[in-house]
């Protein structure tokens, strides 16, 4: 429904993707860039310019000259289950504005939501805006680690997810999910979604789209999307440690008047994917022998850091990143030269924030967050060093993920102990920027060693500095090893963690 004004489009971002096992709180202060969703003017304001799909939107909406209402912009870095209240208060602006009428809403989700109360959170929410507005469109850009379920999919009109990890096509998949929209809405298509998943729980270490086996299903979505009729095509590894009946490897196909050929397509990609699962698995070395790697590595020829990838500690796939784990390890193994960022410990930042810069301090570092999904954790470590550096930790990011965003790391110090610099800081992120070093006056591409909390995501900022890359396989809540964690919803059977899995659709 226009306005009397002229057409009105709903643009809004939802985004959390949900560690089932994570024992971070994920309530409504957690969203935002420090103290909540953002609302109407200011969350255009702060991710105008970000290349995210919500900023595609935005700009496909000025092109057209229509009046732009946002509800909500709520993003918050993956955490555990989101707390029921954090859900009802985001749900209920984006639903409100859905009933008093829109052309369309064009919604930036992520797609793996879990909540204290709902398995499939995302699937709640597009019910509810979809019962308040049974007639309008609606336009998802997706993550790729969305695990895509009947009810998200019964509720959209036009869904389209990233095609890379790293990703760096976040803004471009909105202008694609957008241009599919405004087709409809032009009469010149009439899209329709297809859709599907196989049992494979694909490991998050493994869904680089640059590597098997998502390179090969990611070039065959692309190479579909050339045949008459497919308007788009999206491969979804789904978020492994989402405990949810609908986490899985899953495809979905847009397609304009051929509902067979965009079956086919679907179950052509996902009976590839089932042919090259055990590629979808990880095995990591003994963290020791690893380490030790990566002393080899420093000591032969080429130049920058060796990059030691504590990828079970990755905050962006929900951990709590405060483990000592690698960190410990190196200082057992005597390397020197070494930087690490972030360690999130907002009780030692503001300890040592406090002391000022050149103090001298001896301080509890680390593990401070129980982690009771974890049958063993690490203690604190008590370090002495000095504080080099204090910073309030809030840069943009310039490298190619995630560009244009705005972290907000809290009051972060850098607290050198002799061998090694770590950066402290009060909040979490991603270290897919070097901005995180940069804050307290690291140059990362001077240093011997660079610990970075990660999986895949720092590659694209960090490689081209780096001498070698190690995973290092410390301790964490967002740990490869299935082992470790007791999955209640998640259908089964299910390779890898059943490995003698079948599937009807091979």
């Amino acid at each position: 429904m226009s306005s009397p004004s002229g057409p009105r489009w709903i643009v809004a971002c939802i985004s959390h993707e949900t560690n089932s096992f994570s024992p971070v709180p994920t309530t409504l202060d957690r969203f935002g860039t420090g103290g909540g969703p953002l609302y109407g003017q200011a969350g255009i304001d702060t991710f105008r310019r970000a290349r995210i799909p919500f900023g595609a939107f935005l700009d496909r909406a000025e092109a057209r000259g229509v009046e732009v209402v946002t509800p909500i912009v709520a993003r918050c870095s993956p955490s555990g289950p989101v707390d029921h209240a954090a859900f009802e208060a985001i749900a209920a602006p984006l639903v409100e504005a859905a009933r008093a009428g829109a052309d369309a809403l064009f919604l930036d989700l992520h797609g793996a939501m879990i909540t204290d109360r709902y398995d499939d959170g995302d699937g709640e929410l597009l019910s509810r805006i979809r019962a308040a507005a049974p007639g309008m469109p609606i336009c998802l850009a997706l993550d790729l680690h969305a695990n895509i379920s009947p009810a998200m999919m019964a509720a959209a009109d036009v869904a389209v997810g990233y095609q890379t990890f790293p990703h760096i096509d976040m803004f471009e998949t909105g202008e694609r999910a957008a241009d599919i929209m405004l087709a409809k809405m032009d009469g010149r298509a009439n899209p329709e979604i297809v859709w599907g998943s196989a049992p494979i729980l694909p490991l998050g270490i493994r869904t680089n789209t640059s590597q098997e086996p998502l390179r090969t299903l990611v070039a065959l979505a692309r190479e579909a999307e050339k045949e008459p009729g497919i308007l788009a095509v999206s491969v979804f590894s789904g978020f492994w440690l989402g405990d949810s009946p609908d986490t899985a490897l899953s495809v979905v196909v847009m397609a304009d008047g051929d509902r067979s050929h965009a079956e086919a397509v679907r179950d052509r990609i996902l009976r590839a994917g089932w042919a090259g699962r055990e590629g979808f698995d990880f095995r990591s070395d003994p963290l020791a022998q690893s380490i030790a790697e990566a002393r080899t590595l420093a000591e032969g020829p080429g130049r920058g850091p060796v990059i030691l990838v504590d990828h079970a500690d990755n905050c962006n796939s929900g951990s709590t990143c405060d483990s000592m784990t690698v960190i410990g390890e190196c200082l057992a193994q005597g390397l020197t030269g070494v930087a690490a960022a972030p360690l999130c410990d907002p009780e030692a930042a503001a300890i040592l924030a406090a002391a000022g810069v050149g103090a001298t301090v001896t301080v509890d570092l680390g593990w401070k967050l129980p982690t009771p999904s974890l049958a063993e954790t690490g203690r604190p470590m008590r370090l002495t060093g000095t504080v080099r550096a204090v910073s309030d930790g809030q840069f943009v990011v310039e490298g190619p993920v995630y560009t244009g965003t705005r972290i907000n790391l809290g009051p972060t110090v850098a607290f050198d102990i002799g061998p090694m610099t770590i950066v402290v800081s009060s909040r979490r992120t991603e270290p897919y920027d070097h901005g995180v070093f940069r804050t307290v006056g690291i140059d990362p591409a001077a240093q011997r060693f660079l610990i970075v909390k990660s999986k895949t995501q720092f590659r694209p900022t960090y490689e081209p500095i780096a001498r070698a890359i190690v995973y290092c396989a410390g301790a964490g809540v967002a740990s490869s090893d299935l082992s470790l964690f007791r999955f209640r919803h998640l259908r089964r059977p299910i390779y890898p963690l059943d490995r003698d899995a079948v599937w009807a659709g091979a």
